[in-house]
């Protein structure tokens, strides 16, 4: 498969604002997630991208890394990637918090009768998935979502 290092830049080149999106997505991953969160993107201007970062120590820092920097972004942007780095001192914005995982449901257990009767199928991946579908059709006709108990759809709803 070849790889076309101009595509996000047709993709996201033809507005200014959403080269500044693309790369503000490609800024993890060309100076890695630590240094990410210590440095915010805030511009894209005539080709080069300004980034805020906490001091004059960073910017230093940054400075000494720049041809890589920007090389990592090419791979990334390709024609879309600035043409150099400017770098602004300040207090950078705290990134936002990652999201809560989603809630933890439990797993319902399918009755013993579709169990046993699952024992019939005899490859043991699809005897395990017909099991846990089962389990799950099951426990939506019964008031525990656990699928403890009960031998399948009440005769009341």
């Amino acid at each position: 498969r070849t790889r076309d290092p101009d595509l996000a830049a047709r993709l996201f080149g033809s507005r200014p604002e959403h080269t500044l999106a693309l790369l503000r997505a490609a800024w993890p991953a060309a100076v890695g997630p630590e240094l990410a969160r210590r440095t915010e993107v805030v511009a894209l201007d005539r080709g080069v991208l300004r980034v805020k970062v906490p001091d004059a120590r960073w910017q230093r820092s940054l400075l000494r890394m720049r041809a890589d920097i920007l090389s990592r972004l090419r791979s990334v942007a390709g024609g879309a990637a600035p043409r150099g780095l400017g770098f602004v001192a300040g207090p950078v914005a705290e990134p936002p918090a990652p999201a809560p995982p989603p809630p933890v449901t439990p797993t319902p257990i399918a009755p013993e009768a579709v169990v046993e009767a699952a024992g019939a199928i005899p490859d043991p991946e699809t005897r395990a998935r017909f099991v846990a579908v089962a389990a799950r059709y099951l426990a939506r006709f019964r008031g525990d979502q656990a699928g403890n108990g009960g031998s399948g759809p009440s005769s009341g709803e």
